[in-house]
């Protein structure tokens, strides 16, 4: 059997939805796993909503009309009668928001954030489960957080891998065993549930993590992310002129790029693959006759053609002590534990014999309280608005591409990867 994945992009519409059906009747008759992102940017809204709802600010209802007229918009496109149990299914998802909004917030916002946000692929599961069977792709619809159990850290939950295996076997394995002509399950990305029956979710981007979470129970053949890029490129369209499609690289390379900030696939997403030898896919849901790029255990490819993440937005702070001792290890200890406690994830780090000097991503809500916790106890100096340009496969025309115009704060290389935090040279 086969796991596929389709993102907000290839279901932001009705015609996106139409699109889904034409790809799944290629494969009739096979054993398919699809795993359905929110519509659109219908997370984004959700997060909307749950902020305005959490500050109480009077925007909250207008925030909720918007996500209602949305959806609608995309039935009456899809479907032809007002009467279809589609409209039920989407009413009694919504109302599960309209009841917690109608009163105080009862618990932390983190809890919240999972327990309304998840919405948004129930949302989009029933739409295409239903518009599906109105055009003869039978399918069963499954609610993930029946059979992907996980703990109670809210917004970043982690995977049950024991009772999952144990639910999956006991209600998803057989939407498939007892298939005789192939059969099709809906389910969602990005969201689980707990022993006392909340929502959670995965963190940002994480229905790829689902599809891979779900083929390593199911022992899936392959997995295909379906995308609107024509498979994994060496770079982001927004920031580079003439990108490449990678055809075939290993879960090694992967790993590394998504850990750098590559955005095509979830950093956890190709663990699981791998440990299980399962192929994974990244096709294009706008010329799904393409091959797309093949991720499996091959490397003689993953040094063909040098890749570059961009992250934009990237805050320099460098750390001293007052006293301008040296930074040892229990400096360390307790410039980690504060990053720690205000959940601010570090993407290079450097330190001197008297300074320790790290970049973050500049637009996290808590970071200047961060930075007035370290001013506790250190010297702390900080630069804003910088790029951090990580190249794999770098060689120094490839350096020089990227520094044109930039004067670089910070350098750092391996025999593979070189990483460069700049600035432009007229700030």
């Amino acid at each position: 059997m086969k796991v596929f994945k389709f993102g907000g992009a290839s279901v932001k519409d009705a015609a996106a939805v139409r699109n889904v059906g034409e790809i799944l009747k290629r494969f009739e008759g096979e054993n398919i796993a699809v795993v359905v992102s929110a519509m659109g940017k219908t997370t984004n809204a959700l997060e909307l909503l749950t902020r305005s709802y959490f500050d109480r600010d009077g925007q909250t209802e207008g925030h909720l009309n918007k996500l209602r007229a949305y959806h609608m918009a995309i039935l009456e496109e899809l479907f032809e009668s007002k009467n279809h149990p589609v409209y039920t299914d989407v009413n009694n998802a919504l109302v599960e928001i309209e009841w917690v909004i109608e009163d105080e917030p009862q618990r932390s916002f983190d809890f919240e954030y999972d327990q309304m946000v998840s919405v948004g692929e129930t949302l989009s599961t029933k739409i295409v489960s239903h518009y599906l069977k109105s055009v003869g792709v039978e399918n069963r619809w499954v609610d993930v957080r029946d059979v992907l159990r996980t703990d109670n850290t809210y917004r970043k939950a982690q995977v049950d891998w024991d009772m999952s295996r144990q639910l999956v076997d006991r209600f998803l394995k057989p939407n498939f065993t007892e298939a005789s002509n192939g059969g099709i399950t809906i389910s969602q990305g990005f969201v689980g549930g707990t022993s006392e029956n909340f929502s959670t979710t995965l963190g940002r981007e994480g229905s790829d993590y689902t599809a891979a979470i779900f083929a390593y129970l199911l022992d899936a053949k392959e997995v295909t992310i379906w995308k609107d890029v024509p498979g994994m490129l060496n770079a982001d369209p927004k920031y580079f002129d003439e990108t490449e499609k990678l055809n075939h690289i290993s879960y090694k390379e992967a790993i590394e790029l998504a850990y750098y900030g590559a955005t095509v696939i979830h950093p956890k997403t190709i663990k699981p693959l791998q440990n299980q030898g399962i192929p994974l896919r990244v096709r294009s849901f706008v010329d799904p006759e393409a091959e797309g790029t093949l991720i499996d255990q091959r490397t003689d490819s993953d040094s063909l053609i040098p890749s570059f993440i961009f992250k934009m937005n990237q805050t320099l702070i460098s750390i001293a002590p007052r006293d301008f001792s040296f930074i040892v290890e229990h400096n360390l200890r307790d410039i980690f534990e504060t990053f720690n406690r205000f959940g601010t994830t570090i993407n290079t780090m450097q330190n001197s014999a008297i300074s320790f000097s790290v970049s973050v991503d500049g637009e996290q809500e808590q970071l200047q309280e961060l930075i007035e916790a370290l001013k506790a106890d250190y010297a702390v100096r900080y630069n804003e608005a910088l790029e951090l340009v990580t190249i794999r496969h770098y060689d120094q025309a490839t350096m020089e591409r990227v520094t044109i115009g930039k004067k670089v704060l910070l350098e750092q290389r391996t025999r593979t990867t070189v990483r460069l935090l700049m600035q432009d040279e007229s700030a």
